[in-house]
């Protein structure tokens, strides 16, 4: 056995070095961490061959001061922490002290700074740390050359020079995203590949992501005391096949834990099905001493001190976003209420075939418009087909002595605007103030009902006494979670307790999983709760059963609808949460304005 020995400083700065700078992608995000950290207006990053060749930072901020400069490309130097209480409420985004020192034991590196009313700038290099003076008008540059040229094993496992610049790309997106209020540049071997002025978050967002995604997202805003979460989330329309368009920051740190990402795709499991992934860009701030950041060199993890509250806030902050009906969260920006809308006028018997069920469960709300004495609520027989009545058309068509479509009430008064007619017994065309509107009339009904069988059952669950007790073997930290939890587990209408030191037995389940798996089921339950504040483990199993009961009660296909019916649906789905998608994620409503219908028949050209 070789004898204790302690490492030279090089060797030591180079195994940080592996913690710390991994591609050029970390060692831009460190350096843009340091630029913004120093009060930065303007950035400006340029990268030759993906960043391994060269990556020079500007910014025109506070810059170092000459002694401070001396000190920059040491270990464990840093302006940011002084003591432990610094650290445990860190505001910047760099603290460490090691990502300069790190940088440069694996790469050329030369800061030159001019502090702010100092009499010029002065240059350090990794080999030179005695700061000679330069000339800068201002702020801060730092070049990186030759990444990896002292460690050859390293660079081999760099990748071609177009993956490294498309990392490096990432890192600036994530960064700019964060600061809307600092302009940011960059260019690659010589050229601009993307220039953002200083501006608001909404700019920004639309910068980076682009039209389609402002298009199809909803504004986040929510605040608990020191909580707050604002940002931009996207609807089912505009999920993707990867992760590519997901961006959360914790105190303007862009961050991926795994808390925050449970509660988030908790938060989109009732609207968003399959594989697909949501899109967001979402702002998380509290105290900074309510979230420790020195979890991990990289710092994109982060230990909330109240993971609990902060799991249940971003979920229901991000539920209640997604969840607000078309009326309150359209994208036409309609009134709230139609005009002379007085919320539901009848109820429409559904028969459920699940016992214990209440029949009441659909509520189309019937049009009452008071300036129409000849538009009545009708009724919608779901079970029955009704045949389709012209009269109706004539009955709202103006008396004209030429042909005429009908006209609607008011159609700036309703975001989905009134009913003109309906296409092969399944799409409901509707006019509304902006222009046309189409209806999946089946998609629609499907989600109204789903979300009224919810209503109906929430605060609610329903209870099955088990003849026989369902017993199974568990671990210890089962055994101690259900005992934690056992108060959470009867709120759900779970009867469970210890039947042996390594059993558990349930003598009793919610009614509506009365044949589920029970063995499997609080398994998985007990685990939700053993890692996240509350479990939706009930309520997906729940929801699944109400989507299916949900998908036979919709009118179907072929179905011909009166024009009262079809308004009636139209005004459910502008006060139904989720009215956007069907449970299956899929749309269930599109406009197409007066624009796109004049560019299809070329008016105006």
């Amino acid at each position: 056995m070789p004898a204790i020995h302690k490492l030279p400083e090089v060797l030591i700065n180079q195994i940080a070095a592996g913690e710390v700078v991994e591609r050029p992608a970390s060692v831009l995000k460190e350096l843009l961490e340091n630029s913004l950290d120093a009060g930065s207006r303007a950035i400006e990053v340029a990268l030759a061959q993906g960043g391994v060749k060269q990556l020079r930072i500007t910014d025109d901020g506070c810059g170092i001061d000459r002694d401070d400069l001396a000190l920059a490309l040491e270990r464990h130097a840093t302006s940011k922490i002084a003591s432990l209480e610094d650290l445990e409420a860190v505001g910047t985004m760099g603290f460490r002290g090691e990502a300069l020192a790190a940088i440069a034991s694996v790469a050329r590196t030369k800061i030159t700074s001019r502090a702010t009313g100092a009499a010029h700038a002065w240059r350090v290099t990794e080999r030179e740390r005695e700061p000679a003076p330069a000339a800068l008008n201002g702020g801060t540059v730092v070049e990186v050359e030759d990444l990896y040229y002292n460690t050859p094993a390293r660079r081999k496992f760099l990748k071609s020079e177009s993956t490294e610049f498309g990392h490096c790309d990432d890192v600036f997106h994530r960064i700019a995203l964060a600061r809307p209020d600092v302009g940011f540049q960059l260019a690659h071997n010589g050229r601009v590949s993307l220039r953002l002025a200083a501006g608001d978050a909404e700019r920004r967002v639309r910068e980076i992501l682009g039209d389609d995604f402002m298009a199809n997202c909803r504004t986040v805003q929510a605040e608990s005391g020191s909580l707050s979460l604002t940002g931009f989330a996207a609807l089912p329309a505009y999920a993707r096949a990867n992760r590519d368009a997901q961006f959360f920051y914790v105190n303007g740190r862009f961050v991926r834990d795994k808390l925050i990402q449970h509660a988030l795709r908790e938060a989109y499991a009732d609207i968003l099905h399959g594989a697909r992934h949501p899109a967001f860009v979402l702002f998380l701030d509290l105290d900074p001493a309510g979230v420790d950041v020195n979890v991990h060199p990289a710092k994109t993890e982060v230990r909330f001190r109240e993971g609990r509250a902060i799991h249940q806030f971003v979920f229901h902050g991000l539920t209640r976003a997604l969840a607000a009906p078309v009326q309150a969260a359209s994208l036409m920006h309609s009134p709230a209420d139609p005009a002379g809308y007085s919320g539901p006028t009848e109820q429409i018997r559904l028969a459920v075939e699940e016992p214990g069920l209440p029949r009441q469960l659909s509520s189309w709300h019937a049009d009452n418009v008071e300036t129409r004495a000849d538009f009545r609520p009708t009724s919608f027989p779901v079970g029955n087909r009704a045949p389709f009545n012209p009269a109706a058309l004539e009955q709202l068509a103006p008396r004209t002595s030429g042909p005429a479509l009908p006209q609607t009430p008011d159609n700036a008064s309703a975001p989905l605007g009134y009913a003109v007619g309906q296409i092969h017994g399944v799409y409901v065309l509707a006019q509304n103030a902006h222009g046309l509107v189409l209806v999946d009339m089946h998609a629609a009904h499907e989600r109204i009902l789903y979300e009224q069988l919810k209503h109906v059952l929430d605060g609610n669950p329903g209870v099955q006494r088990l003849l026989i007790p369902a017993v199974f073997n568990a671990s210890k930290i089962e055994l101690a979670t259900a005992e934690e939890h056992a108060d959470t587990l009867t709120r759900m209408g779970f009867d469970v307790a210890a039947a042996g030191p390594n059993e558990l037995a349930a003598r009793s389940v919610p009614a509506l999983l009365g044949r589920a798996n029970v063995a499997e089921l609080l398994r998985a339950l007990l685990a939700e709760l053993r890692d996240f504040p509350a479990s939706e483990v009930i309520a997906a199993r729940r929801n699944e059963l109400l989507a299916t009961m949900a998908c036979h009660g919709a009118v179907r296909a072929n179905r011909q609808l009166t024009l009262p019916e079809m308004n009636a649906l139209l005004r459910d789905m502008e006060a139904t949460e989720r009215a956007d998608q069907c449970n299956h994620g899929r749309p269930t409503w599109t406009q197409l304005s007066m624009t796109d219908l004049d560019k299809l028949f070329m008016r105006g050209q």
